[in-house]
């Protein structure tokens, strides 16, 4: 009988994801990356460290809660540090990590594409509503 060498043993032990699976923790990275708040917040700190304020003035319409909220959800998943900067008041920056950053390129895709689709998006509706 042959022995596994060291990097057979560890490919065999690779855990496999697949988001189409109903217990795979990538659903809820997806669910996470898909809310629009989340894509809004992780591209409008494309440009570098922001404040809770900077991010609420750039992403329209969010809730000083939802904000805070996705701040951090996306601390938790590691796409996001939070720096305090001890002063009078208390400053806080949040800043894309390294993780953050590789999500930029895709969340772009997908903001431009909406950008870009809208109006065929308006026009299907319509269509679909008048039926």
């Amino acid at each position: 009988m042959a022995t596994a060498t060291a990097a057979a043993r560890r490919a065999e032990q690779k855990v496999v994801y697949n988001a189409f699976l109903a217990n795979c923790p990538t659903r809820q990275v997806l669910a996470t990356i898909a809310d629009k708040w989340a894509a809004l917040v992780i591209t409008a700190m494309a440009d570098g460290p922001r404040r809770h304020g900077e991010i609420a003035r750039k992403v329209a319409g969010v809730s000083q809660k939802m904000l805070t909220q996705t701040l951090r959800v996306l601390e938790r998943d590691g796409l996001v540090t939070r720096t305090v900067t001890p002063s009078v008041p208390v400053r806080a920056d949040y800043e894309l990590t390294e993780l953050g950053q590789s999500l930029l390129p895709v969340l772009r895709a997908l903001k431009d594409w909406s950008e870009t689709h809208i109006e065929e998006i308006i026009a299907a509706r319509g269509t679909y509503d008048a039926a």
